[in-house]
């Protein structure tokens, strides 16, 4: 009765590098070609879903893979800063920005707060914790990666912005409602073994 949930985030394009929010920007050459080069190295898995981002459909597309989208798992709405680069809001609004990075429950920006992000992707967790021994694959932006370890190990929400996800990173979560476990890291394994699309 074990749920294997494999998070992958997103390849890198412009937005990400000029640390957008909200920046759902096609992929680059860069990214484009990442994604091409990890799709040998996929698990397989029983259900695909994806963020509803550009990004995301792109790097599902480069990986390989045909998932459908799934709203629960969109990017963090970011209200009026969507689009515009972190450091241009910080010199612009710097209490908002510091209201929004010291209080989870703050949505300064009109969008969603850090609590509503994480009660989000907690809640698409816990739709999957019915299911009996699947594998789900999921293309996700950054942030839904980051609420969804937050959410599964019950951590303090502030753990939030302690955790990293570079692109194309896999993320693996595997239990059941009440009762998640944090895979760290992953050993190889042989080039397209255990796939299935």
């Amino acid at each position: 009765m074990t749920v294997r949930v494999m998070l992958i985030s997103p390849a890198m394009n412009a937005a990400a590098r000029e640390a957008r929010f909200e920046g759902d920007a096609p992929l680059d050459e860069a990214g484009l070609r990442g994604a091409e080069d990890a799709a040998g190295d996929v698990p397989g898995a029983d259900r695909y879903v994806r963020g509803p981002s550009e990004r995301c459909l792109q790097t599902a597309q480069a990986l390989g893979l045909a998932p459908g989208a799934e709203p629960a798992l969109r990017d963090w709405h970011m209200g009026r800063w969507s689009g515009q680069r972190l450091s241009d809001v910080s010199a612009a609004e710097p209490d908002a920005v510091s209201a929004w990075l010291a209080d989870p429950s703050a949505a300064p920006h009109g969008g969603e707060s850090l609590l509503d992000l994480a009660e989000r992707v907690g809640g698409w967790l816990e739709t999957l914790a019915g299911d009996r021994d699947v594998r789900v694959m999921a293309v996700v932006e950054p942030a839904v990666v980051r609420a969804a370890v937050v959410q599964a190990l019950t951590l303090p929400v502030q753990a939030f912005w302690r955790l990293d996800v570079p692109p194309l990173a896999l993320t693996e979560l595997s239990g059941r409602a009440g009762r998640w476990n944090l895979r760290c890291g992953r050993p190889p394994e042989a080039r397209g073994a255990g796939r299935s699309r």
